[in-house]
């Protein structure tokens, strides 16, 4: 499993307070940024990082992107 850093960490455990479990469920990058009591830049660096790592999953919206977790994410944000 790859290693996260304490901000990916944070907002994990985040998404998965705010049951940003699946397609259906999807969180804005402010709902989590709120949630996870961080800055915006530092939340989305650690989206993408998570993206990246292939714990969360981006989909385009209308007006703002959504983000849900992965089987992995849901995983690795419950630990």
């Amino acid at each position: 499993m790859a290693t996260l850093n304490p901000n990916e960490t944070k907002v994990l455990q985040a998404m998965v307070a705010l049951g940003a479990t699946g397609e259906d469920k999807m969180k804005t990058a402010d709902d989590i940024m709120r949630k996870a009591a961080m800055g915006k830049g530092m939340c989305n660096g650690a989206l993408q990082s998570l993206i990246t790592k292939g714990f969360v999953v981006r989909k385009v919206r209308q007006k703002a992107a959504g983000y849900y977790l992965t089987p992995e994410g849901v995983k690795a944000g419950s630990a």
